[in-house]
């Protein structure tokens, strides 16, 4: 059985021009070009920066919370990875970030 990051860094990186790799402080990030689409700390939390409107709909459906480095800033988010569940949405938060990321540089999703 995979961890938890494995899974997501397994989805994440056959998407079109994902690339993934290790961080200046040890978290693990996925990019498209210049962009991050989040990034995780070991195989309990992913991390993220969303447009404030869209931050503001994630964390209304409890998808998100406030980023720890960044407490009450509407943006930065982070999301625990405890189950099964919780690897499911991480792929699908990095997605939004996938597609947004996509559809600025001009490429079809």
């Amino acid at each position: 059985m995979m961890k938890p990051s494995e899974r997501i860094t397994a989805e994440v990186t056959s998407w079109d021009g994902v690339e993934a790799g290790l961080g200046k402080r040890g978290e693990f990030g996925f990019r498209l070009g210049h962009r991050e689409l989040g990034h995780l700390h070991g195989d309990h939390a992913a991390h993220f920066s969303f447009p404030r409107a869209r931050w503001e709909e994630l964390a209304a459906e409890g998808r998100i919370v406030e980023h720890p480095v960044f407490p009450g800033k509407h943006g930065p988010a982070a999301r625990r990875i405890d189950d099964e569940t919780d690897v499911e949405d991480v792929i699908a938060l990095m997605r939004i970030n996938y597609e947004a990321a996509r559809e600025r540089s001009g490429r079809e999703v």
